[in-house]
C-alpha cells in the first residue's frame, strides 16, 4: 500500500539530504512535488492545498532554517503532518458502559461490509469479548450465508433473518443477543448507493431504533475518491461514527486513506488488509505515517509476534540461545510463527529504511516453502546435529524435498550465521530469536544494513538472490594440503 506516495516521498527526501540547509527555495521545489505526489495518488484536491500549506508553514520556521540535517528535519515535518491528516491518534470502539454496544456496518455494494464484520468479531473474540453477528444483509444472495459460514469459522453465533425484512431482523437479533449474554453486537447491513433514497431511509430507521454505540462506514481503498465522495453522504444521513477501509494493502496510491480523515471529520478506525479472517489491523496515524515515510512500523511488528509467540516458548528459546542450543528444529519452529504473522513482503516494509527498498531485494515467496520442505526431509538427529549433514546426507535431503543440494548447503550456511547472530543477540529474548536482531535505530536511518543485507530471518537467505552455482569444496581441502 501506498507505494507511489512512499517512492515519490522517499526521492523528495533524498534530494534534500544533499542539501546544506533548508531555504526557501528548496522548501518550495520539495512542496511542489509532494502536491504532485499527492494529486497523482488521488487525494482530494482540498486535503491537498490545506496538507500543502502547513508544510510549507512548518519548513520555513526560524528553527527549521538553521537546522544542520535538513533531510531529517523535513522527514519529521512531513510525518507529524501526515499524523494530523490521518487523524492525529488512534480512534478505539466507544463501549458502552451498560448493556452490550452495538457496531452497525454500512457502506456501499462490494465494499467488504460482511467480511468486514466477521474480521471484526474474529479481532475482539481474541481480545476477550464475546461478539454476536446479526445478518441483516436479505437483499444480497448468499450474504446470509457467507455471515454464518465466517461466524463458524470464527466460532462466534449469528442470527439468521427469519424473512425478508431487515428492520425486523435487526431488532429480533438484538433481543437475541441479550439473551445470549453478547457483550459486542455487529449488524451487517446490505449495500447500498447513498443516492438510493429508500434503502437510506431503511438505515434510518434501524438506527433509530436499535441506537447503535457505533456506526462504521465501510470503504473500498481501492476507488478512492469515490469512497470519499459517498462517505460525505453517508454522514449527513446517518452520522457515522468511523470508517472501516478495505483492501488497503492492493491501494498503491493511497488517495481515500489520506482523504477520508480530513472530508468527513471522522476517524479511520480499522483497516483491512487481506483476505484472512486475521487481516484486520486497529488504525493508527502515527504508526501509518512512519509507513508511508519508509520509516517502518516497529511497534506494529512487535504486537504482531506476541500474538503468536508464547511467553512460555519465548522463555525457553532464550535459553536455548544463551547456551548455543538452537538447532534446526528451532529454526523451523520460528520460520512457521514468520508464516502466521502474515505476507513477508508486508512484515519487511515495517522495518525502518526498508519500506522504499522493497523492490530493490530479491523477494522469492517460495523461498520459505523451499526452506521447509528441507528441514521436514531431515531426520530428527540431523535437525538437532546439522553439522553431522555430510555430502550424501545432503544428496538423500535434497532429494525428499524436491530441490538441489546446493540449496541445502545455502540453507545450512544461513543457519550457522543465524545461529551466531542469535547467540550474541540472546538477551533480546523471543523478538531476538524471531528475527535475528536489529533493533529500531540499529542502522542508520533509512539505511540498509552494511552491505546490503536485511538482518537474516527463517528461509529468506539473507534477502540476496540464491546462487545457481554448486557448493564447492575442493578449495578447502587444497588449503589443508599446504598446512
Amino acid at each position: 500500500m501506498f507505494e507511489s506516495i512512499q517512492d515519490r516521498f522517499d526521492g523528495i527526501l533524498r534530494g534534500l539530504k544533499g542539501t546544506a540547509k533548508i531555504s526557501e527555495s528548496n522548501i518550495e521545489e520539495a512542496v511542489s512535488q509532494i502536491r504532485r505526489a499527492l494529486l497523482e495518488a488521488d487525494v482530494n484536491i482540498k486535503v491537498v492545498r490545506t496538507f500543502i500549506n502547513d508544510v510549507r508553514e512548518e519548513a520555513k520556521g526560524e528553527g527549521v532554517l538553521k537546522a544542520v540535517s535538513p533531510g531529517q528535519q523535513f522527514t519529521k515535518i512531513l510525518s507529524d503532518k501526515l499524523q494530523e491528516l490521518l487523524g492525529g491518534q488512534a480512534e478505539p470502539i466507544r463501549w458502552n458502559r451498560e448493556g452490550p454496544t452495538v457496531i452497525m456496518m454500512v457502506g456501499l455494494q462490494g465494499s467488504g461490509k460482511t467480511t468486514s464484520a466477521g474480521k471484526l468479531a474474529g479481532m475482539l473474540k481474541k481480545k476477550g469479548r464475546k461478539p454476536f453477528l446479526i445478518a441483516a444483509d436479505v437483499y444480497r444472495p448468499a450474504a446470509v450465508d457467507q455471515l454464518v459460514v465466517l461466524g463458524e469459522q470464527l466460532g462466534v453465533p449469528v442470527f439468521r433473518p427469519i424473512d425478508d425484512d431487515p428492520f425486523k431482523t435487526a431488532v429480533e437479533g438484538l433481543a437475541e443477543a441479550k439473551r445470549q449474554g453478547a457483550d459486542t453486537i455487529l449488524l451487517d447491513t446490505a449495500g447500498r448507493l447513498h443516492i438510493d433514497e429508500g434503502m437510506m431511509a431503511e438505515l434510518e430507521a434501524i438506527r433509530g431504533e436499535i441506537q447503535p454505540s457505533e456506526i462504521l462506514f465501510v470503504a473500498d481503498a481501492m476507488i478512492g475518491q469515490d469512497a470519499v465522495n459517498a462517505a460525505s453522504e453517508f454522514d449527513r444521513r446517518l452520522a457515522f461514527t468511523g470508517v472501516v477501509l478495505t483492501k488497503l494493502d492492493g491501494d498503491t496510491r493511497g488517495g481515500s486513506a489520506l482523504s477520508i480523515r480530513s472530508v468527513t471529520g471522522k476517524p479511520i478506525k480499522f483497516v483491512g488488509l487481506g483476505e484472512k479472517l486475521d487481516a484486520i489491523e486497529q488504525f493508527h496515524p502515527d504508526r501509518m505515517a512512519q509507513r508511508i515515510l519508509g520509516m517502518g512500523d516497529v511497534v506494529t511488528l512487535v504486537e504482531k509476534a506476541q500474538e503468536q509467540i508464547d511467553r512460555v516458548d519465548a522463555e525457553k528459546m532464550a535459553a536455548k540461545l544463551s547456551r548455543a542450543e538452537f538447532d534446526l528444529e528451532d529454526f523451523l519452529s520460528q520460520l512457521q510463527v514468520i508464516k502466521k504473522m502474515g505476507p513477508l513482503e508486508g512484515l519487511l516494509k515495517m522495518i525502518p529504511g526498508v519500506g522504499s527498498k522493497i523492490s530493490q531485494l530479491n523477494l522469492d515467496p517460495k523461498s520459505m516453502v523451499r526452506t521447509e520442505a528441507i528441514i521436514q526431509s531431515m531426520t530428527p538427529g540431523e535437525r538437532k546435529q546439522p553439522a553431522a549433514i555430510n555430502g550424501s546426507r545432503k544428496k538423500r535431503i535434497a532429494r525428499g524435498s524436491g530441490t538441489q543440494e546446493n540449496e541445502v548447503q545455502a540453507l545450512l550456511n544461513q543457519y550457522n550465521q543465524m545461529k551466531g547472530m542469535l547467540k550474541q543477540l540472546s538477551g533480546l529474548g523471543g523478538m531476538g530469536a524471531l528475527f535475528g536482531g536489529g533493533g529500531a535505530g540499529a542502522e542508520e536511518e533509512g539505511a540498509l544494513p552494511a552491505g546490503g543485507r536485511m538482518p537474516l530471518m527463517p528461509g529468506m537467505g539473507g534477502m540476496r538472490q540464491r546462487s545457481t552455482k554448486p557448493v564447492r569444496h575442493h578449495n578447502r581441502k587444497k588449503k589443508k594440503k599446504k598446512r
